[in-house]
């Protein structure tokens, strides 16, 4: 049987001129939480976390394009020297104002630090104790960037979901898909991380995207017209 409620929470909000969608993370009866793709005008997510009493521990990157990591040294000046996470494939980004779209705005922008930790295919992260955390499975899924990543959850004996829930950043969207026209980016490449990675996900798996509201792989599976499930011949 499913829970009456998910023990993990994933709190979304629309911010910045790009509609980009920062998540936190929280664990139900544990003190820590995580940010994800901090945005333009992250003062609302910072006040918010505030409110909560929860202690921020990293800010989770799903890839470095400006508009996901123009809230970080916000982020950093609120709650201290947080480690950050991003895939290996985009280690310098956060450093050059080129790769990361910004140059291209007349907003060069760069974060102060970091990365901390650089993630690879199949990594491991967990929120909470290491023994009863919720643990979060990374998988690289590039082609709207090459170092894109998605970070999986799903329902275990020790962490009983709802429904297993995805992070999907600018790959996935509800009825869309991430731009394949940026340096790094391919479409082939996109749809091959679709169909792969995220289609081969159970159906009831919730999708939390980088921009636009939530969806469900089964959802996707059915009516995305970029990626469809079943390629015609």
């Amino acid at each position: 049987m499913h829970p009456a409620s998910s023990p993990v929470t994933v709190r979304g909000y629309e911010l910045g001129p790009f509609a980009t969608n920062t998540y936190t993370v929280e664990l139900a009866s544990y003190p820590g939480c995580w940010i994800v793709d901090p945005s333009f005008d992250v003062g609302e997510v910072i006040d918010a976390v505030k409110r909560s009493g929860k202690k921020p521990e990293l800010i989770l990157l799903t890839h470095a394009h400006i508009d996901h990591i123009a809230g970080v040294n916000d982020v950093l000046d609120a709650f201290g020297n947080l480690p950050i996470f991003i895939h290996r494939d985009e280690a310098h980004w956060l450093q050059d104002s080129k790769a990361n779209l910004s140059a291209l705005s007349g907003r060069a922008t760069t974060c102060r630090k970091g990365p901390d930790r650089l993630l690879t295919e199949g990594d491991t992260l967990t929120l909470g104790p290491a023994d009863g955390g919720a643990m979060f499975k990374v998988l690289h899924t590039p082609g709207h960037s090459p170092g894109s990543a998605s970070f999986y959850l799903d329902s275990t004996p020790q962490m009983p979901l709802i429904a297993p829930l995805l992070i999907s950043g600018d790959v996935l969207f509800a009825g869309s898909i991430g731009r394949t026209d940026f340096p790094g980016g391919g479409m082939p490449m996109l749809s091959h991380s679709i169909r792969t990675k995220l289609y081969t996900l159970p159906d009831s798996t919730r999708v939390f995207p980088g921009h636009g509201p939530p969806t469900s792989i089964g959802r996707e599976k059915l009516s995305n017209p970029y990626v469809p499930a079943v390629v015609s011949r």
